[in-house]
């Protein structure tokens, strides 16, 4: 199954009408859906998605809430979440065949590839409105301290994201490394802080000089409409005012959207449909789940993916050798 294929307007349309006419049947019935005897939607029996987050961020629990809406009036099955507390429970998660599909960042994905190859494959990325579909790595440090430039911070500490993260560690540590500095040797200490708003926070509460973050919407020339300091900014807890971006990585792909192989090919079909038609059937929804005007999907395959799948290859194998001790 070719999941980085662009389907045909004529025949999502064709497979959602379809799933349409039964679940008008039912309603007409007012009772459950009966799918036919050997359809796709009988033995998929419902949708199961991967996350990693928390229910009690706000945007979140409304971006997961409004998938899941959209999902269930499409297909008339059930759409469950299975939430992750780390980058490795949805890598786990999607790899063991325990979800149908799963957002996730691109060397999480990476690592996935290593783990079964093609059972997993990406379908869609987010493409922001300007046409961007990449994002980047970001060192953060507070406004008020003296550090101005990578080179400031030589000595001091630092608050990765996470070890599967692609912008919170794998990629800007490559970066490093081809600008000649040793991350092991530059920064005094390092820690993973499990996430970028924990990484912005340990930063800002003063628990490290500096913090590893992602960021979207812009460049380093024009700045960041979107990342992690913007959501922590809008719900109240920092001040942007209070800290700077002093050195940024990328772009990279952003995070994909990836697919179990071994699910019926109709299952996959409906589903990239379903998501690919939300931002234009139902912008309401759309937007209340973070996303701006103009932001869609965009279709993606695993060559998109290559660069960072061969920057987590090499980052595996320095740990397992201990040269990246």
């Amino acid at each position: 199954m070719e999941l980085g294929i662009r389907l045909p307007k004529y025949l999502v349309a064709l497979a959602v009408l379809c799933v349409g006419s039964v679940l008008l049947a039912a309603c007409a019935k007012d009772e459950p859906p009966a799918f036919p005897k050997g359809s796709w939607q009988q033995r998929v029996g419902k949708i199961r998605a991967a996350v990693k987050g928390d229910e009690a961020d706000p945007a979140f629990a409304a971006t997961w809430s409004g998938y899941r809406s959209h999902l269930q009036a499409i297909t008339g099955l059930p759409v469950e979440t299975f939430e992750a507390s780390d980058y490795n429970g949805v890598i786990q998660a999607i790899a063991s065949g325990q979800v149908d599909f799963a957002n996730m960042g691109a060397g999480s994905y990476a690592n996935v590839d290593t783990q079964v190859g093609g059972k997993v494959l990406p379908f869609l990325l987010i493409r922001q409105a300007e046409g961007n579909t990449g994002y980047y790595s970001a060192l953060a440090v507070r406004a008020a301290s003296p550090f101005r430039t990578l080179a400031d911070l030589k000595g001091k500490t630092i608050a990765y994201i996470d070890f599967n993260s692609t912008s919170g560690y794998i990629y800007p540590r490559r970066e490093l490394i081809k600008q000649g500095l040793d991350p092991e040797r530059f920064f005094a200490k390092s820690i993973m802080a499990g996430g970028g708003t924990q990484a912005l926070l340990a930063m800002m509460n003063g628990r490290v000089d500096a913090a590893m973050i992602t960021v979207s919407a812009g460049t380093p020339e024009t700045g960041f409409a979107t990342g992690n300091h913007v959501s922590l900014a809008r719900r109240g807890l920092i001040n942007l005012d209070e800290m700077r971006i002093i050195w940024t990585a990328g772009p990279m792909p952003n995070s994909p959207y990836v697919m179990r192989t071994d699910r019926p090919q109709a299952f996959a079909d409906v589903l990239r449909g379903a998501l690919a038609m939300l931002p234009y059937e139902k912008p309401d929804v759309w937007a209340s789940m973070g996303q701006a005007p103009g932001n869609d999907f965009h279709p993606v395959s695993r060559a998109d993916y290559a660069d960072i799948m061969a920057i987590r290859a090499e980052d595996i194998s320095q740990r397992r050798s201990g040269s990246g001790e």
